[in-house]
């Protein structure tokens, strides 16, 4: 249910966002084939219409568990906010998790594209830095609570730990496919992060600590990028 309710909730919101973003370039006359390709390289229309899908999401689980449970959704995920030692090495733990993909990359460069579904959204100063802050603020609290709070648990009930963790981490990469132009070496890449965000869930019983190793994970990355663009004002070749 909760996914089904993610996928309408994303195309009622990408829907609602193409209307408006038809109104605000109607004086343009598009062609159909111009506009499908201005809307989906157009940041500052896709990451409202994301978050958007994912607060309807968030409310949606949490009356869901208030009905089925009647207690929080942070209370029912395992939010379990962790102590400070924790928190540093949740913070490690993500840095560190950036520098192994980072070595993933490299090794499986020869069968990654040059041109990725991404890199449109990094034309421009604003929209990468639009685009960083959604990465690093929204996206891992939003991920962790569906996929390590909410799917993993649920299939660790039927399935057993193993099992969960790689079917959850499966479907955490494959949230990415679209991005990456569905890039096998790329996937395997995020797929190998996807089972450490939940071995992190297994080992800590906490979605917190899940969301802070993420939050570093993606926090590196783009600093990465950051410092090779000199503060994403030289964009060629990103």
């Amino acid at each position: 249910m909760v996914i089904a309710f993610a996928v309408v909730a994303l195309f009622s919101c990408t829907f609602i966002s193409e209307f408006i973003f038809s109104l605000v370039h109607r004086s343009q006359h598009l062609s159909p084939d111009a506009f499908v390709n201005a809307f989906s390289r157009n940041a500052f229309f896709q990451v409202p219409a994301e978050f958007a899908a994912y607060v309807l999401l968030m409310i949606y689980m949490a009356a869901l568990v208030w009905r089925r449970h009647k207690t929080g959704l942070l209370q029912a995920i395992g939010w379990n906010a962790p102590g400070r030692r924790r928190i540093l090495y949740a913070l490690m733990t993500g840095a560190t998790l950036a520098l192994v993909a980072d070595v993933g990359e490299i090794v499986l460069n020869p069968w990654i594209p040059q041109s990725l579904p991404i890199t449109e959204y990094f034309r421009d100063r604003p929209s990468a830095l639009l685009l960083g802050a959604f990465s690093i603020l929204v996206a891992p609290l939003m991920e962790e609570i569906v996929f390590r709070g909410f799917i993993y648990p649920a299939l660790a009930r039927w399935t057993g730990v193993l099992s969960s963790i790689v079917v959850t981490a499966l479907g955490f990469a494959l949230l990415h496919g679209t991005q990456l132009g569905y890039s096998w070496a790329l996937l395997l890449v995020i797929f190998v992060v996807g089972v450490a965000l939940t071995v992190t869930r297994v080992v800590t019983k906490s979605v917190a600590t899940c969301v802070i190793v993420h939050m570093a994970y993606n926090f590196v990355l783009f600093t990465q990028t950051y410092i090779q663009t000199h503060g994403f004002r030289h964009m060629q070749g990103v």
